[in-house]
């Protein structure tokens, strides 16, 4: 397979390390010194392009992408109040798109079991639920994707109790994400029920960027001849 790396940074890097080993090409990649590279020309090189950028550039990469009729993946987040428009270009070129707000397959894993324990407990109000992330200091966004995509998990389970997530604030009807930042931290993520007998956690730890590159290569090869929104569900059948 072909892949077009859209950020070539740390995470991109990975992503070129881990492709090679399972015998993929690199078609091209693209850095803040080559942003004009990212052409018509170019993705018509490549089989799919995986997109890991920032918030400033992530939806027009994208679109240029679909536009272009690439598959394209992305790993991006902070963009995320243009989906619903990148959704409906998908749809309206037959296009091909995988967002993840995170790749990690032990993180989709526990997005399974955020879901399974938010139906059990969320509705249960002696339990205060709350949300940290840590990331390395580089990240610019926060709270981080993953964190959102948990609070938005339990706030799907338990609508009556929750409107939505405050980031660092307590407040009514409100699920508290804390976010911190730290150096070489790949990304650590706890949900925790507490209550005044006992305290129910689930907790992912990243050791590195390898396990979100093995993911973002899977999703890349499932998306790449297939039309249509995805997801990691899809990838990972559950």
């Amino acid at each position: 397979m072909r892949i077009g790396i859209i950020g070539y940074g740390k995470m991109g890097k990975a992503i070129e390390q881990q492709a090679l080993k399972k015998g993929h090409t690199i078609a091209f990649k693209i850095a803040r010194n080559n942003v004009e590279d990212l052409n018509a020309e170019n993705l018509a090189l490549c089989d799919v392009a995986i997109e890991f950028t920032n918030p400033e550039s992530a939806y027009e990469n994208i679109l240029l992408c679909i536009d272009n009729d690439t598959p394209v993946i992305s790993g991006s987040t902070g963009w995320l109040d243009h989906l619903d428009e990148v959704q409906q270009r998908v749809l309206s070129n037959s296009g091909s798109f995988l967002y993840a707000s995170n790749f990690s397959l032990g993180v989709n894993v526990l997005f399974d079991l955020n879901n399974r324990l938010a139906r059990l407990l969320g509705k249960n109000e002696d339990y205060h639920i709350d949300i940290e992330e840590i990331h390395h200091t580089e990240k610019k966004d926060a709270p981080s994707g993953t964190a959102i995509t948990l609070a938005k998990g339990i706030i799907d389970q338990n609508t009556q109790r929750y409107s939505g997530w405050n980031l660092d604030n307590d407040a009514e009807q409100k699920i508290t994400i804390k976010a911190k930042r730290e150096e070489n931290v790949a990304g650590t993520h706890t949900i925790q029920y507490r209550s005044s007998i006992d305290m129910i956690s689930l907790h992912h730890e990243a050791y590195g960027r390898d396990g979100f590159a093995l993911g973002a290569l899977l999703a890349a090869e499932y998306i790449a001849d297939k039309k249509g929104l995805f997801t990691m569900k899809d990838v990972l059948d559950v």
